[in-house]
């Protein structure tokens, strides 16, 4: 079978097609055949090594000394079941099916297999493959961090970041739970913002971004560029300040007292939250935004496009 692999770290221009074996599954193994994969910053990251100053050696170890011990990327996908283990009882032969590969990658591939009861879940029957590919790690993510902070109906919730992938997702649960949503981004996606359910929408590149915003019960930041000084002045006095990128609580995070502040976690990643937002989605509560859809032979510009960090929604690969 045909797979993208990544022998060192570097720029896009390092990843590789490879022939290698098609997998075969073991008895707690389903075997998916990959129609689409997402292209997240969690690739990029990976493949380039990009990574939280300090925390250098640490990743080496974890992610791989010269280049990614898993040196197929991919973190979500989706997928047709082709064979399952004889042990397997969730799915069977021919089942639509979407999901992420937790810290294994592995989706850049034509096969992939999983265990069951890895955070894989029947495809939502309205959305399509491209689609269905661009949603785990977004929706995961934005619905971890909402319910971590318990968000409730009219509340006002700040998301920073909110054209991106984690940000859309972040702005249509909170809407979907009922809060009052006020989202930033930049002039060319504020129409994409409003569509998704914003209820204001700021322009950081307008102004004095930090006088404009109100107070908010929760601050959501989905791409570590504001400031937290910034975002602690716009937090109601019990608020909550959430931070999907940002690996620990630094100096200034530490000293506040009666908010709360939660960062450095990873979304709930099982089967049951992928079947909540496959719910989701099919109720139209939620759905994908993707920017761009590249054919497998142009995984390589894909990373390009995901480098440059100005992407609205997903950027996706169709693999078959």
């Amino acid at each position: 079978m045909k797979a993208v692999i990544c022998p060192k770290y570097g720029p896009p221009e390092v990843l590789q097609f490879v022939e290698i074996a098609k997998p075969v599954p073991r008895n707690n193994e389903v075997l998916v055949k990959i129609r689409a994969v997402g292209v997240a910053v969690a690739d990029s990251r990976v493949r380039s090594f990009t990574i939280p100053k300090g925390f250098e050696i640490p990743a080496r170890f974890m992610l791989g000394f010269t280049g990614p011990r898993h040196n197929i990327l991919g973190v979500e996908f989706a997928g047709d079941v082709e064979a399952v283990g004889k042990n397997v009882s969730t799915f069977k032969a021919g089942d639509a099916v979407f999901g992420e590969t937790l810290s294994a990658m592995g989706a850049n591939a034509e096969y992939k297999c999983f265990k069951e009861g890895s955070p894989v879940a029947i495809k939502p029957f309205n959305i399509s493959y491209e689609e269905a590919a661009a949603i785990p790690i977004g929706a995961l993510t934005a619905v971890h961090f909402l319910k971590r902070a318990n968000l409730k109906a009219g509340q006002k919730i700040l998301v920073y970041g909110a054209s991106g992938s984690v940000g859309t997702y972040a702005l249509q649960v909170a809407r979907h739970f009922g809060a009052e949503v006020t989202g930033v981004c930049g002039a060319s996606n504020i129409e994409l913002v409003k569509s998704l359910g914003a209820h204001k929408v700021i322009d950081y590149t307008q102004g004095d971004f930090a006088s404009r915003l109100e107070k908010y019960d929760v601050v959501f930041v989905a791409i570590d560029k504001l400031p937290f000084s910034v975002a602690n002045q716009a937090l109601n006095e019990n608020g909550v300040y959430l931070n999907v990128t940002a690996p620990f609580r630094n100096s200034e995070m530490r000293k506040v007292k009666n908010k709360k502040v939660i960062v450095g976690e990873g979304s709930k990643e099982t089967p049951g939250e992928m079947t909540y937002v496959k719910e989701l989605v099919e109720k139209g509560v939620i759905r994908a935004v993707i920017e761009k859809v590249y054919p497998f032979d142009q995984i390589i510009e894909a990373h390009r496009h995901v480098d440059k960090g100005h992407k609205k929604g997903n950027v996706v690969v169709r693999v078959a």
